[in-house]
């Protein structure tokens, strides 16, 4: 039987549109639509759907359509597939859809948990403006140097997202982003991209969220997951229900250690990686990473019959 890694999709992989085929080509993924829409309270498969992109885009809207989205993909997979699958890990909000697809969280808990952690970030955001940027072609060690210079008692700027060798995304205050774009450029970056976010994720400036989402997650049932999750914050496997509650809580503010997560779930030898939701950004870093690594993504009906056709190959 074949060993499968699988990937989850974060904030960022929203289209308008997303789904829909989903919900034509399969009466359950229709189910789960009007499921989320009840649990919400929010008409959730509307916003997918038919937008506006505005709309989607909203943190408190986009991370319920990506969990919903990935894990309406998963649940169509074929048994076989699901059952081959030794490890996984989610990009950011997808690590809670990893929980999902690994039993430890139930879905109605888990869209409103992600909800809630939305309204919290935007909130935060709100509270003390931030941002984030995109670094291509600097190390980590350079990417950390750049923050440390330009970072005050004030204003603070960190590295977010180990993405890909070459790649990192730093996040905090407005002021110290910028000073950190233009230290970076100076410093030997091929390119310095700014990102439209709502608030600096994954940085010091989400700690007034932090308390509120670990509230949340207390309240909500988790069990020990079926196989083990890679944590964004550690790079490390969880296989408890309690360690899964207190990584969830500290990825808010922590990096996202994408490099390290991968190169953890490869030392199990993975025969498939499957990317389960919205979009291929996973897949393209996959490679990036470790070219070696053979990855289909699924979801679309279209790729999840390609999907199963590379399991079964």
């Amino acid at each position: 039987m074949k060993r499968l890694a699988v990937m989850m999709p974060g904030q960022g992989s929203q289209f308008v549109g997303m789904g829909r085929d989903l919900a034509v080509a399969d009466a359950r993924a229709m189910e789960l639509f009007e499921l989320a829409d009840s649990v919400l309270g929010v008409p959730l498969s509307r916003i997918c759907w038919d937008g506006p992109v505005e709309e989607l885009t909203r943190t408190e809207n986009a991370q319920p359509a990506i969990l919903l989205h990935s894990f309406i993909a998963w649940s169509l997979l074929p048994q076989e597939v699901r059952e081959s699958v030794s490890i996984g890990a989610g990009h950011s909000l997808g690590e809670f859809t990893a929980y999902v697809a690994a039993g430890s969280l139930g879905l109605a808990d888990a869209l409103r948990l992600v909800r809630r952690r939305g309204e919290l970030m935007a909130i935060s955001g709100d509270e003390r403006a931030g941002t984030m940027a995109a670094v291509i072609g600097m190390d980590p060690e350079g990417v950390g140097t750049v923050c440390a210079s330009v970072s005050t008692d004030e204003f603070v700027v960190v590295p977010a997202n180990y993405n890909a060798p070459g790649q990192i995304v730093v996040s905090g205050d407005v002021p110290a982003v910028e000073a950190a774009m233009e230290a970076a450029s100076g410093m030997g970056a091929r390119k310095v991209i700014p990102l439209t976010v709502s608030g600096a994720f994954h940085s010091p400036l989400m700690e007034s969220a932090r308390s509120g989402l670990a509230e949340a997650i207390s309240e909500v049932e988790l069990v020990d997951p079926a196989w083990p999750v890679v944590a964004n914050a550690s790079a490390t496997e969880v296989r408890t229900a309690s360690e899964a509650r207190s990584r969830l809580v500290e990825q808010l503010t922590s990096p996202v250690r994408w490099v390290e997560s991968v190169e953890a779930m490869a030392a199990s030898h993975p025969d498939l990686w499957i990317e389960v939701g919205p979009g291929r950004v996973l897949s393209g870093l996959l490679k990036r990473i470790d070219r070696g690594q053979t990855s289909a993504a699924a979801g679309t009906p279209v790729e999840l019959e390609q999907m199963v056709e590379a399991f079964n190959a």
